[in-house]
This record gives C-alpha cells, sequence and structure tokens, in this order.
C-alpha cells in the first residue's frame, strides 16, 4: 500500500508528536508499505530548527525506507498566540504545494496528524483525487486547546472556529484519536461512531520493563547522590502551567532529601529559571532534553513523576510522556478535573497514578506526599502498559481498522 504521512511535527524530534509519527513511518515501511512524509524540519520542543536544517528551503530526504519531504514554515523564538496561529498557517501554504505534488504518487491512504486542522483542506483535496481513504488522526484538539486556555476570541469568532472544524471533521472517511474522552469530544463536533477509532500513543514497552535507578545518571544531571527525585520530563511549553512545580518547591524547601528535576526544552524554560533563581530554590535541578535511549533509565529513577497541565486541557491534549511513566512502573501526579480523560483514566484503573485538582499547590503538595509513600514499582500502571499500551499491538490494530 502507497501511504501518505501529512504533519507537521516528524523524527528526529524526541518529545510529543514528531516521536510517533517517526515510529508510525517506519513501522509501516518495515511491513512492506511505500510510505512518504510530507513535514516541517525538526523544531520542537526548543522552537529552533535543528541543525543542519532550514525554515526556509524544501528539503527531500531517504530515512529508514521513508521518504521525508521537509516544508519551510515560520518557528517563533517566542511564540505567543498569535505567532502560533502564523507558524500553523504558514507549513499549511507551504506543504501544500508538496501535497498536491503527490498526485503522480496517486497514495492508497493519505493521514493527516493534528495539528494542523489548516492543512486538511489540501489532504482531503488529494484523497478525493486519487481514490485514497483519508484519516484525520488527532493529537491536539487545537481549536478547543486555544480557546480552554483563555487564549481569547470572540462568541461569533469561537462559534466560526468550531463550525469549520466539524465541517472538516465530518468530511474523513475516519477520525481517529488518542483517548475514550477525545473521541466523545469528536463525536459531540458530528463524526459518526463508525467513522471513529481509537489509536493511543504507545511505548515500546519492553525497553522500560525492568529498568533499574540510575544515580550515575542522575548526578550526571545535577542530582546529588541520595535524594529523592521529583521529575517533570518533556516540553516546557504554556499549556503545562510548569509555574506550578516551582510552587511546589518553595513549600517543600524545608526538605532537603528532595529534588524537583525539569528535564526538557520549550518556550517555557527561560521564565522558569529566572523564577528559580531569583527566589534562590536550591533544591530545583534543571537539565536538557535526553537522548531517547537514556529514557527508560532517566524515568526509572524518579521517585515522583509530575504530569502537569492547566485546567481546561486536560481532554483537548493527552500528554504523551505518561505513556513510558506508565510502561516504566513509574508513580504520577496527575493535575486533571474528573470528568476528563486523565480523570476517568485514574477513575477506571484504581492506583495507576495519583490524580490532583489543577492549578493548585496545595492538592499537588499533598499528591506528593501521597506518592512519596507508595512502592517503587506500580504495578498497577505497568499492568496498563502491557494491556494497552503495546506498540505493536497498538499499530496493528489501527492498520487493521483504516
Amino acid at each position: 500500500m502507497k501511504i501518505l504521512l501529512y504533519g507537521i511535527n516528524y523524527s528526529p524530534e524526541l518529545t510529543g508528536i514528531g516521536k510517533y509519527s517517526g515510529e508510525q513511518a517506519r513501522w509501516l515501511a518495515s511491513k512492506g508499505h511505500a510510505v512518504r512524509v510530507v513535514t516541517a524540519p525538526p523544531y520542537y520542543p526548543q522552537w529552533q530548527v535543528g541543525e543542519g536544517y532550514s525554515a526556509w528551503r524544501f528539503r527531500t530526504e531517504q530515512v529508514d525506507g521513508v521518504t521525508v519531504v521537509r516544508c519551510p514554515l515560520y518557528v517563533p523564538r517566542k511564540p505567543t498566540a498569535l505567532k502560533r496561529l502564523l507558524h500553523l498557517i504558514s507549513f499549511s501554504a507551504s506543504s501544500c504545494l508538496a501535497v498536491l505534488a503527490q498526485l503522480r504518487w496517486k497514495p492508497d491512504l493519505v493521514i493527516l496528524v493534528v495539528p494542523t486542522l489548516f492543512c486538511a483542506p489540501q489532504a482531503l483535496l488529494l484523497a478525493r483525487l486519487c481514490g485514497a481513504k483519508s484519516v484525520l488522526h488527532i493529537q491536539d484538539y487545537e481549536v478547543d486547546a486555544m480557546f480552554g486556555l483563555g487564549l481569547g476570541g470572540s462568541p461569533l469568532l469561537r462559534r466560526l472556529a468550531w463550525g469549520v472544524e466539524r465541517g472538516l471533521l465530518r468530511r474523513f472517511d475516519r477520525v481517529s484519536t488518542i483517548s475514550s474522552g477525545m473521541l466523545e469530544k469528536a463525536a459531540g463536533k458530528g463524526v459518526e461512531a463508525q467513522r471513529l477509532l481509537f489509536f493511543p500513543n504507545w511505548s515500546e514497552t519492553e525497553r522500560f520493563l525492568d529498568v533499574p535507578r540510575n544515580s550515575g545518571l542522575l548526578e550526571r544531571l545535577g542530582v546529588p547522590a541520595g535524594k529523592r527525585v521529583l521529575l517533570y520530563s518533556g516540553n516546557i511549553g504554556e499549556k503545562q502551567g510548569l509555574e506550578l512545580i516551582l510552587d511546589a518547591a518553595q513549600a517543600h524547601v524545608h526538605r532537603p532529601e528532595l529534588v524537583f528535576l525539569i528535564v526538557g526544552q520549550g518556550a517555557g524554560q527561560a521564565r522558569l529559571l529566572q523564577r528559580a533563581h531569583s527566589e534562590g530554590l536550591h533544591n530545583v535541578v534543571f537539565a536538557p532534553l535526553q537522548a531517547y535511549e537514556d529514557l527508560p533509565a532517566l524515568l526509572a529513577s524518579a521517585d515522583v513523576h509530575l504530569v502537569i497541565q492547566k485546567r481546561g486541557a486536560a481532554d483537548s491534549v493527552l500528554p504523551s510522556k505518561l505513556t513510558n511513566i506508565l510502561a516504566v512502573g513509574g508513580n504520577a501526579i496527575i493535575t486533571a478535573d474528573p470528568d476528563t480523560t486523565l480523570g476517568r483514566l485514574c477513575d477506571e484503573h484504581p492506583g495507576i497514578a495519583v490524580r490532583v485538582e489543577p492549578e493548585s499547590v496545595s492538592a499537588l503538595n499533598a499528591g506528593i506526599e501521597r506518592v512519596l509513600a507508595l512502592p517503587v514499582r506500580n504495578r498497577v500502571a505497568l499492568n496498563y502498559a502491557a494491556d494497552f499500551l503495546d506498540k505493536e499491538r497498538v499499530l496493528q490494530r489501527f492498520m487493521a481498522q483504516v
């Protein structure tokens, strides 16, 4: 089968959507499919185009049996709501040419990964002209996330945005997304049940089994020996509300055995660094994003995993970092309201994580005490990962359903 995967994020990005799209394309190619990818140069989560790539030129490369077409885009150094919008529009405009150029190749399956929905018209047009099946895979509800995080918009603008979104979603042959709550949201936007697919993010679960704590790795990251580690690892952006971690660190300065380790990069990093320095938070350590091969050891070395999000984002955005935390048997604190996807996950699988109220430092502090008292390995998390997150099972099931 000829398969076109279309999305703004792709390998070698190590976190978030790019990681999963890269693994999916490589897996499809390994199964004998002809795979092409239309994407952007790597830029996330640093919001800086990777070394050796250009933000302004097209580039075609062969990587792991996959043909990858990189398209220009605007990458703001300090993303704001308006700059993010221009960023997405710029990719849609430049990639439109590369997508429609695939008419000569005639793909059998066109998969668009959202964000960004701005790319939907050309994806649908290509599929119709080629007689291909079209799949919209929703990693983030970008419209809901934008409004849910209070980024503005008049009631008229909101109705218009949601109306356009509903119209586009209903034109794809299949709509897949990564959680039960996000499937319900798609149904609420008018997608018929028979066209909905559950396609969760996965973990390479075997890589994370029985991984020991790595004190040497922690020391290289700046964590003194003998400390208990409260870890946040991933994108340091706006939607997580990571200032809450510094609030918790301030409340625990009297606990010298605890270290808050923030590993990653992103638009909000400089602000957090400045605040930690100005407040003299010596129990907070910042470290750069680690290589993927070191991820199992990093996650296995944490006593507490912090999965922090602002209220309003927990059903529009499902944090990809959670899959590997569960796979390593980590004890996680999740900030989410009970009626969200993450809240339901905690209710449906008691013990999988500790859920606390979002944007509340007192709730987070109480959750930290609960998690610090738990056994080192979370058996509920390990069992859930084995049953629902195994990469091979997830991808095989998806291809059987499309």
